[in-house]
């Protein structure tokens, strides 16, 4: 890690010596303004890092549009510039350690998957709990952003572990991914299908048997036997190749989930300069809003994609929305995942209720009304 104080580099340059054509003016002017121009910019060392690979489109979005927002905002300013040290992919740390590793300083910033963080962050879990929300990514992200800057005890999630949050991260609408037809509900009944969490309860409707595991996991659980498919995103199961092993799409939507965020450790945000610090946070909304519109750009397109990639398979890809009728019957089986969620965090002393209406409501208010409204089930 680089360190977190910011550094100034001062650049060394000969006294000015006069040439005979030159005016005294001209002299006194290029001495001025020389100094000035080297001394202009202080460099500011920072590292940033990620459990996963850029081929994650939200780590992608770091380099691609974070790091060149800040760069461009600097830029213009003309005080600061940032030398970026760059570590994804688990170089510095891995996916069970990102919270920590911010708040720790192993990098100064990174994506923090507050999914994975149900304990530490017990608040930031709301969307795993109200599935059938909202299949918009961009929707998502705009009320969650909002929500945990202007919610204290949701910012405070952060806020404790010594993280200041720049921007929202979600994932795209969830579907199912099997190794055998589904053409009704009845024949997802039984199956062992995998899910990353509180997901696998989103499976009690239809009688599945939910296996825990994460996107590194599927294809082999799958390949083996452990699992005969996944609750799955089209972003991700496109990049871990899900379709070769998991052939059947069926589109469910049951809906998006806020996944955690860019941040920043907090003694690292201390020191910073006021400008440096609203480029960073400026960028982080940038950083989020690119990211809404591209998950919903790439929905569509990776599964186009899957179902090119796997056109020549023994099994070749299918794509098929689940029928209205069945969905419908999906989300009216849904047990009181809110109100467990709600009752188990009232009794440690947090506002879950009042934050899931807020939460409702924000839908509401931006001309949404949710699928299921959990806030009055």
């Amino acid at each position: 890690m680089t360190s977190t104080k910011h550094n100034t580099k001062h650049k060394s340059f000969k006294p000015f010596t006069a040439r005979p054509a030159l005016g005294l003016g001209t002299v006194v002017l290029a001495a001025a303004l020389i100094p000035a121009s080297a001394a202009a910019v202080e460099t500011i060392n920072l590292t940033v890092g990620s459990s996963h690979p850029t081929t994650i489109p939200w780590v992608g979005m770091i380099p691609e549009v974070f790091i060149p927002k800040v760069n461009e905002i600097l830029a213009e300013e003309g005080e600061y510039e940032v030398r970026w040290m760059e570590a994804y992919a688990g170089q510095l740390y891995g996916t069970n350690a990102t919270l920590t590793s911010i708040q720790d300083g192993i990098a100064d910033i990174g994506w923090v998957f507050s999914y994975l963080e149900p304990s530490r962050m017990p608040l930031a879990q709301i969307s795993a709990y109200t599935p059938f929300t909202t299949s918009d990514p961009e929707l998502m992200l705009e009320v969650m952003n909002d929500l945990v800057r202007s919610e204290p005890a949701l910012r405070a999630e952060w806020e404790d572990h010594d993280l200041v949050f720049l921007g929202a991260t979600a994932s795209d609408t969830y579907d199912i991914y099997t190794n055998f037809p589904v053409n009704g509900l009845d024949d997802l009944e039984g199956a062992r299908i995998s899910a990353p969490g509180v997901l696998g309860v989103w499976l009690e409707p239809v009688g599945s048997v939910p296996v825990d595991g994460t996107l590194a996991s599927y294809y082999t659980d799958i390949q083996t036997g452990v699992s005969q498919g996944v609750v799955g995103l089209a972003t991700g199961n496109l990049s871990a190749r899900i379709y070769e092993v998991a052939p059947y799409i069926t589109q469910v939507n049951l809906g998006v989930v806020f996944s955690g965020g860019l941040a920043i450790n907090q003694f690292t945000w201390d020191g910073l300069p006021e400008a440096v610090q609203e480029a960073l946070m400026e960028a982080g909304q940038t950083y989020t809003v690119a990211h809404g519109r591209d998950l919903a750009e790439r929905y569509e397109s990776s599964l186009e994609r899957m179902v090119e990639l796997g056109a020549d398979q023994s099994t070749p890809v299918r794509v098929q929305a689940l029928a209205d009728e069945q969905r419908q019957q999906w989300i009216d089986g849904m047990p009181g995942l809110a109100d467990q969620w709600v009752e188990r965090n009232e009794g440690r002393g947090l506002p879950a209720r009042e934050l899931l209406n807020t939460y409702m409501d924000a839908m509401r208010e931006r001309g949404h009304e949710p699928e299921l409204a959990w806030d009055r089930n």
